[in-house]
Protein backbone atom coordinates (compact mmCIF):
# COMPACT_ATOMS: atom_id res chain seq x y z
CA UNK A 1 0.00 0.00 0.00
CA UNK A 2 1.18 3.48 -0.86
CA UNK A 3 2.47 5.73 2.04
CA UNK A 4 -0.43 8.62 1.35
CA UNK A 5 1.49 11.23 3.50
CA UNK A 6 4.75 10.93 1.49
CA UNK A 7 2.43 10.83 -1.92
CA UNK A 8 0.66 13.86 -0.67
CA UNK A 9 2.81 16.29 -2.40
CA UNK A 10 2.58 14.71 -5.64
CA UNK A 11 -0.69 13.01 -6.32
CA UNK A 12 -2.75 15.79 -7.97
CA UNK A 13 0.15 15.40 -10.72
CA UNK A 14 0.39 12.44 -11.07
CA UNK A 15 -3.51 11.47 -11.27
CA UNK A 16 -4.78 13.27 -13.97
CA UNK A 17 -4.88 16.68 -12.06
CA UNK A 18 -8.05 19.32 -12.69
CA UNK A 19 -9.56 17.32 -15.69
CA UNK A 20 -9.76 13.61 -13.94
CA UNK A 21 -11.06 15.80 -10.60
CA UNK A 22 -13.92 18.25 -13.09
CA UNK A 23 -15.33 15.09 -14.48
CA UNK A 24 -15.36 13.39 -10.89
CA UNK A 25 -17.01 15.97 -9.09
CA UNK A 26 -19.82 16.66 -12.39
CA UNK A 27 -20.68 12.73 -11.73
CA UNK A 28 -21.22 13.14 -8.05
CA UNK A 29 -23.49 16.39 -8.04
CA UNK A 30 -25.45 14.89 -11.12
CA UNK A 31 -26.36 12.07 -8.18
CA UNK A 32 -26.64 14.19 -5.46
CA UNK A 33 -30.28 15.44 -4.96
CA UNK A 34 -30.45 19.35 -5.50
CA UNK A 35 -32.40 19.75 -1.77
CA UNK A 36 -29.22 18.27 -0.65
CA UNK A 37 -27.94 21.22 1.96
CA UNK A 38 -24.62 19.28 3.09
CA UNK A 39 -22.17 16.66 1.79
CA UNK A 40 -19.32 14.80 3.47
CA UNK A 41 -15.94 13.93 1.10
CA UNK A 42 -15.01 10.70 2.94
CA UNK A 43 -11.24 10.16 1.88
CA UNK A 44 -10.78 13.13 0.02
CA UNK A 45 -6.99 13.25 -0.37
CA UNK A 46 -6.05 16.81 -1.54
CA UNK A 47 -9.47 17.98 -1.41
CA UNK A 48 -9.28 18.68 -5.53
CA UNK A 49 -12.27 16.85 -6.35
CA UNK A 50 -13.96 18.11 -3.10
CA UNK A 51 -13.01 21.81 -3.93
CA UNK A 52 -15.14 21.07 -7.39
CA UNK A 53 -18.22 19.87 -5.53
CA UNK A 54 -19.57 23.10 -6.01
CA UNK A 55 -23.29 24.13 -5.78
CA UNK A 56 -25.56 27.01 -4.46
CA UNK A 57 -26.66 25.90 -1.00
CA UNK A 58 -24.19 22.74 -0.96
CA UNK A 59 -21.96 23.02 2.24
CA UNK A 60 -19.11 20.44 1.25
CA UNK A 61 -16.67 19.18 4.16
CA UNK A 62 -13.66 16.55 3.47
CA UNK A 63 -12.19 14.20 5.88
CA UNK A 64 -9.24 11.52 5.38
CA UNK A 65 -7.15 10.06 7.55
CA UNK A 66 -3.55 10.85 5.90
CA UNK A 67 -1.47 13.99 7.65
CA UNK A 68 0.07 14.57 4.80
CA UNK A 69 -3.26 14.50 1.82
CA UNK A 70 -5.60 16.43 4.57
CA UNK A 71 -2.66 19.40 5.05
CA UNK A 72 -3.25 19.86 1.19
CA UNK A 73 -6.60 19.54 1.60
CA UNK A 74 -6.82 21.82 4.15
CA UNK A 75 -4.55 24.62 2.59
CA UNK A 76 -6.92 24.32 -0.78
CA UNK A 77 -10.17 24.36 0.92
CA UNK A 78 -9.71 26.00 4.65
CA UNK A 79 -11.48 24.64 7.88
CA UNK A 80 -13.99 22.39 5.88
CA UNK A 81 -11.27 19.45 6.12
CA UNK A 82 -10.48 17.52 9.15
CA UNK A 83 -7.81 15.08 9.92
CA UNK A 84 -10.51 11.67 10.27
CA UNK A 85 -11.04 8.05 10.10
CA UNK A 86 -13.80 6.90 7.51
CA UNK A 87 -14.11 4.20 9.85
CA UNK A 88 -15.67 6.41 13.13
CA UNK A 89 -16.61 10.09 11.20
CA UNK A 90 -16.65 12.93 13.11
CA UNK A 91 -20.34 13.75 12.51
CA UNK A 92 -23.22 12.65 14.20
CA UNK A 93 -26.31 10.44 13.78
CA UNK A 94 -28.26 11.57 10.42
CA UNK A 95 -26.60 14.95 10.44
CA UNK A 96 -25.90 14.85 6.49
CA UNK A 97 -27.66 15.24 3.08
CA UNK A 98 -25.00 12.86 0.93
CA UNK A 99 -21.76 11.21 1.96
CA UNK A 100 -19.10 10.75 -1.52
CA UNK A 101 -16.46 8.12 -1.44
CA UNK A 102 -14.18 8.63 -4.77
CA UNK A 103 -11.32 5.80 -5.33
CA UNK A 104 -11.98 4.85 -1.35
CA UNK A 105 -13.82 1.51 -1.49
CA UNK A 106 -11.30 -0.30 -3.65
CA UNK A 107 -8.59 -0.04 -1.07
CA UNK A 108 -10.44 -1.27 2.34
CA UNK A 109 -10.61 -4.86 2.97
CA UNK A 110 -13.07 -3.77 6.06
CA UNK A 111 -15.77 -1.92 3.45
CA UNK A 112 -18.76 -3.16 5.32
CA UNK A 113 -17.63 -1.33 8.05
CA UNK A 114 -17.63 2.14 6.21
CA UNK A 115 -20.55 1.72 4.56
CA UNK A 116 -22.20 1.22 7.66
CA UNK A 117 -20.79 4.63 8.99
CA UNK A 118 -21.65 6.29 5.98
CA UNK A 119 -25.39 5.12 6.60
CA UNK A 120 -24.97 6.24 10.52
CA UNK A 121 -24.18 9.75 9.22
CA UNK A 122 -26.94 9.97 6.39
CA UNK A 123 -30.34 11.38 7.16
CA UNK A 124 -33.38 9.55 5.86
CA UNK A 125 -33.46 10.59 2.18
CA UNK A 126 -30.09 10.83 2.02
CA UNK A 127 -27.64 9.76 -0.87
CA UNK A 128 -24.24 7.73 -0.57
CA UNK A 129 -22.51 8.04 -4.06
CA UNK A 130 -19.43 5.78 -4.39
CA UNK A 131 -16.83 4.41 -6.79
CA UNK A 132 -17.39 0.74 -7.13
CA UNK A 133 -15.32 -1.48 -9.52
CA UNK A 134 -12.55 0.84 -9.41
CA UNK A 135 -9.76 -1.30 -10.78
CA UNK A 136 -11.60 -2.78 -13.52
CA UNK A 137 -12.34 0.44 -14.68
CA UNK A 138 -8.71 0.33 -15.95
CA UNK A 139 -9.15 -2.42 -18.54
CA UNK A 140 -9.69 -0.93 -21.76
CA UNK A 141 -8.68 -3.78 -23.66
CA UNK A 142 -4.87 -2.22 -24.38
CA UNK A 143 -1.97 -4.60 -24.97
CA UNK A 144 -0.73 -3.37 -21.31
CA UNK A 145 -4.61 -4.55 -19.80
CA UNK A 146 -3.51 -7.37 -21.66
CA UNK A 147 -0.32 -8.32 -19.94
CA UNK A 148 -2.11 -7.15 -16.33
CA UNK A 149 -4.97 -9.49 -16.76
CA UNK A 150 -3.68 -12.68 -15.41
CA UNK A 151 -2.73 -11.12 -12.29
CA UNK A 152 -6.07 -9.45 -11.43
CA UNK A 153 -7.28 -9.04 -7.78
CA UNK A 154 -10.87 -11.55 -8.50
CA UNK A 155 -12.79 -10.44 -5.50
CA UNK A 156 -12.29 -6.62 -5.52
CA UNK A 157 -13.08 -5.15 -2.02
CA UNK A 158 -15.21 -2.38 -4.04
CA UNK A 159 -17.51 -5.20 -5.99
CA UNK A 160 -20.50 -3.44 -6.92
CA UNK A 161 -22.49 -6.53 -5.88
CA UNK A 162 -20.98 -6.71 -2.66
CA UNK A 163 -21.49 -2.98 -1.79
CA UNK A 164 -25.44 -3.50 -3.24
CA UNK A 165 -25.73 -6.19 -0.46
CA UNK A 166 -23.51 -4.51 2.36
CA UNK A 167 -25.93 -0.90 1.68
CA UNK A 168 -29.33 -2.66 1.76
CA UNK A 169 -28.03 -4.21 5.27
CA UNK A 170 -27.75 -0.63 6.66
CA UNK A 171 -31.21 0.40 4.59
CA UNK A 172 -29.44 1.74 1.58
CA UNK A 173 -31.06 1.19 -1.63
CA UNK A 174 -29.32 2.02 -4.79
CA UNK A 175 -30.79 5.31 -6.91
CA UNK A 176 -28.61 5.91 -9.83
CA UNK A 177 -25.33 5.37 -11.38
CA UNK A 178 -23.25 7.39 -13.58
CA UNK A 179 -19.67 6.81 -14.89
CA UNK A 180 -17.00 9.40 -16.01
CA UNK A 181 -13.94 9.47 -17.61
CA UNK A 182 -10.21 9.39 -15.59
CA UNK A 183 -8.69 11.96 -18.10
CA UNK A 184 -4.80 11.43 -17.71
CA UNK A 185 -5.29 8.31 -16.22
CA UNK A 186 -4.41 6.32 -19.32
CA UNK A 187 -1.58 3.54 -18.78
CA UNK A 188 1.98 3.62 -20.75
CA UNK A 189 4.26 0.63 -20.88
CA UNK A 190 6.82 2.76 -19.29
CA UNK A 191 4.64 4.49 -16.68
CA UNK A 192 2.74 1.25 -15.60
CA UNK A 193 6.34 -0.23 -15.19
CA UNK A 194 7.53 2.00 -12.57
CA UNK A 195 4.11 2.03 -11.10
CA UNK A 196 4.42 -1.79 -10.35
CA UNK A 197 7.82 -0.84 -8.77
CA UNK A 198 6.39 1.68 -6.80
CA UNK A 199 3.50 -0.39 -5.51
CA UNK A 200 0.82 1.33 -7.32
CA UNK A 201 -1.24 -1.74 -7.93
CA UNK A 202 -1.43 -3.36 -4.36
CA UNK A 203 -5.40 -3.24 -4.69
CA UNK A 204 -5.33 -4.69 -8.54
CA UNK A 205 -2.96 -7.07 -8.97
CA UNK A 206 -2.11 -10.26 -7.01
CA UNK A 207 1.68 -11.23 -7.62
CA UNK A 208 4.77 -11.94 -5.93
CA UNK A 209 8.12 -10.26 -6.65
CA UNK A 210 9.03 -12.50 -9.41
CA UNK A 211 6.16 -12.15 -10.83
CA UNK A 212 6.14 -8.49 -10.61
CA UNK A 213 10.18 -8.05 -12.41
CA UNK A 214 8.75 -10.54 -15.07
CA UNK A 215 5.91 -8.48 -16.13
CA UNK A 216 8.00 -5.65 -16.03
CA UNK A 217 10.20 -7.18 -18.72
CA UNK A 218 7.54 -8.09 -20.45
CA UNK A 219 5.57 -4.69 -20.41
CA UNK A 220 9.45 -3.25 -21.28
CA UNK A 221 9.17 -5.08 -25.09
CA UNK A 222 5.75 -3.68 -25.85
CA UNK A 223 5.87 -0.90 -28.53
CA UNK A 224 5.25 2.73 -27.98
CA UNK A 225 6.77 3.04 -24.29
CA UNK A 226 5.06 6.12 -23.51
CA UNK A 227 2.14 6.71 -25.36
CA UNK A 228 -0.76 6.46 -23.04
CA UNK A 229 -3.48 3.45 -23.85
CA UNK A 230 -6.83 4.86 -23.48
CA UNK A 231 -8.20 6.73 -20.19
CA UNK A 232 -10.37 4.61 -17.28
CA UNK A 233 -13.51 4.84 -17.38
CA UNK A 234 -14.96 4.55 -13.80
CA UNK A 235 -18.39 3.69 -12.36
CA UNK A 236 -20.26 5.55 -9.96
CA UNK A 237 -23.37 4.30 -7.15
CA UNK A 238 -25.76 6.33 -5.37
CA UNK A 239 -27.48 4.85 -2.51
CA UNK A 240 -30.25 6.43 -0.85
CA UNK A 241 -31.18 6.35 2.92
CA UNK A 242 -34.65 4.46 3.62
CA UNK A 243 -36.97 6.98 6.04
Amino acid sequence: MLDYDVEAARYDATRGGVPRARSAARAILALVPERAGTLLDIGCGTGLVTGLLDRPGLRVFGVDSSEGMAQVAAERLGASVVLGNCHRLPFADASLDAVSAVWLLHLLPDVPAVVAECARVLRPGGVFVTTVDKDSGHDMNSDVDELLAPYRVRKAYDAAPRILAVASEHGLRRAGEARFTGHGQGRSPERTAGDLERGYYASALALDDEQACALVRRLALLPGQQVPRPDPVYRLLALRKES
